[in-house]
């Protein structure tokens, strides 16, 4: 049993609260499936023009425009086959850009919002986070998937809405998962002292700078995870009841 004292934990989504199969055998391909008819559909919104204008800045262009032009098409002013296909070949590649998971966001958002989608969480993080909540523990999320992805995800669970249990969600807009400069930065949004969070997450590289960063940081091996490295010598847990937290 990990026993500490912390004032907030912080949670990845995938492989830490969710299982990764559900990720890649659900959620991606449901993006897969519905993104040129989402773009066709909902391509004039103000949201959606945003998340391709920021797929646009990702691929070093200055928006999505110029974007555009470079790969011009008369036939499709919205240019829905080429982002398309773009999409598809980011997703390939695992790409965790802020666009791509903008869009991805939204496509979801209308999934979940239809019925068609259903997230999964293991079956000991419900009871954990109703536990840190009652003690007064602050619940945040950091995770590469957008903002509007993580409530949307944890507000269409099979155990319900969840999200007011969580006070702080984070994605890449903050920095990448994997510098502590990141966690240094959700830190002080806190208002904590980095070693008063603690981080969990399945990825060693992840956990490494949430050290360096000062915050304290266990791995949550789950089945289906990547196996962490052997270099990697922090604690590890396979349930969150395998967690003793307190306040100080």
């Amino acid at each position: 049993m990990n026993a500490m004292s912390v004032r907030a934990v912080l949670l990845d989504i995938e492989g830490t609260t969710s299982s990764i199969a559900f990720v890649y055998d659900v959620m991606f391909p449901y993006v897969r499936q519905h993104v040129r008819s989402f773009l066709e559909r909902a391509g004039h919104r103000g949201d959606v023009r945003a998340a391709v204008d920021q797929m646009a800045v990702d691929a070093g262009f200055e928006n999505s425009r110029t974007w555009k032009n470079e790969h011009a098409d008369t036939s499709d002013p919205f240019n829905v086959a080429f982002v398309t296909d773009h999409v598809n070949a980011l997703m390939n590649g695992d790409s965790k850009s802020t666009g791509l998971k903008a869009l991805q966001g939204l496509i979801w958002q209308a999934g979940f919002e239809s019925g068609e989608l259903k997230s999964h969480l293991f079956s000991d993080v419900v009871p954990a986070i109703e536990s840190w909540h009652l003690q007064g523990i602050e619940i945040g999320i950091y995770s590469s998937g957008s903002i509007v992805a993580q409530k949307l995800f944890f507000g269409h669970t099979p155990q319900g809405d969840l999200t007011r249990f969580f006070v702080r969600h984070y994605d890449t807009t903050i920095g990448p998962k994997r510098e502590s400069t990141s966690y240094a930065k959700i830190a002080t949004d806190f208002g904590f002292a980095p070693s008063d969070i603690l981080f969990l997450s399945d990825i060693a590289a992840e956990l490494e700078a949430a050290h360096s960063a000062g915050l304290q940081a266990i791995a949550v091996v789950r089945p289906g995870n990547t196996v962490l490295p052997e270099s990697y010598c922090g604690a590890r847990i396979e349930s969150f009841g395998g967690l003793l937290i307190a306040m100080p």
